[in-house]
């Protein structure tokens, strides 16, 4: 495989990493870049995963493949190395950044899941070429800023309480990324990391179908006169009516509905939840609603 290298700034994909903290100087890397931005996700997790996680990796990767979005991680044993899989399987492209020389594919049983990913239009990059100077301890956990630099939305599948995994989220929340993490049994240390995250403020991954309608809404292609129909059907009172109405238009963050409708965080939240209850509307995930 030949090796390339550019600076981020000269490359439309890569243009994100310009914003954050120590943005690479050059990445090295083999394959080719999108020309331009692709929807990402980063899934990371444990190397020492269980079946669960390993299962639930696979299945989210594989179905963000076939929507030809992009899955990012760090070619690691366990979960990323699945995800990258799952995401092959699906028939969608993948991006493994290194913690180490470029020319030094880690774990070397993965160098034949490095070509295949840049057999299949994805790419393998490292900030690290032949020659520097790096400390393996450090390097790792250096990446993954890149990482999630790159992504538009965090997925923490496994992790215990001190680990890389954490270290990506919390550079994503550093970053400004949407983050998720996979609940999980609270005996068992490699759910410990994921829900703490949680009940620090990430978002649970309920379910795949939830993330990818949150992740790729369907438009909503109903006629008007269908939609007031079900407005008339479902709405009981002013504050249901109004809400539906602007979910019908195309408002579809929760807070900008409240925004725009000057109604009080109460009313909202009683309104929305009579609404789901009902079957008129469907959560997307971040407060996010559409017509069911």
């Amino acid at each position: 495989m030949k090796i390339n290298a550019t600076p981020p700034q000269e490359n439309k994909y890569l243009e994100q990493l310009e914003s954050i903290a120590l943005t690479p100087k050059l990445l090295y890397y083999y394959g080719n870049w999108p020309e331009k931005r692709i929807k990402t996700v980063a899934i990371v997790g444990a190397r020492k995963s269980t079946a669960y996680g390993e299962e639930i990796a696979y299945k989210l990767a594989k179905a963000l493949g076939e929507q030809g979005i992009i899955v990012i991680s760090g070619l690691a044993y366990g979960i990323d190395s699945i995800a990258a899989r799952g995401c092959l399987d699906g028939g969608g492209k993948t991006i493994a950044i290194l913690g180490t020389e470029i020319e030094k594919i880690y774990p070397k049983t993965h160098v034949a899941l490095a070509e295949e990913i840049v057999e299949k239009g994805g790419v393998v990059a490292s900030e690290y070429h032949l020659g520097d100077k790096i400390f393996p301890k450090t390097s790792f956990l250096e990446r993954n800023r890149i990482i999630s630099g790159l992504s538009d939305v965090v997925v923490v599948i496994e992790a215990r309480e001190r680990s890389g995994s954490l270290n990506t989220a919390m550079h994503a929340l550093e970053q400004g990324k949407d983050l998720f993490a996979l609940p999980g049994d609270i005996s068992r240390q490699t759910s410990q990391g994921c829900n703490r995250l949680i009940a620090k403020g990430a978002n649970p991954l309920l379910s795949i179908e939830e993330f990818m309608k949150y992740l790729v809404p369907k438009k909503n292609t109903r006629s008007k006169a269908s939609q007031m129909e079900q407005i008339s059907l479902f709405a009981e009172n002013d504050a249901e009516r109004k809400i539906l109405l602007q979910i019908a238009s195309g408002v579809h963050d929760g807070d900008v509905i409240m925004e725009n409708l000057k109604i009080p965080v109460e009313t909202f939240n009683q309104s929305i939840t009579m609404l789901e209850i009902k079957g008129a509307i469907t959560a997307m995930g971040m407060n996010y609603w559409t017509l069911s």
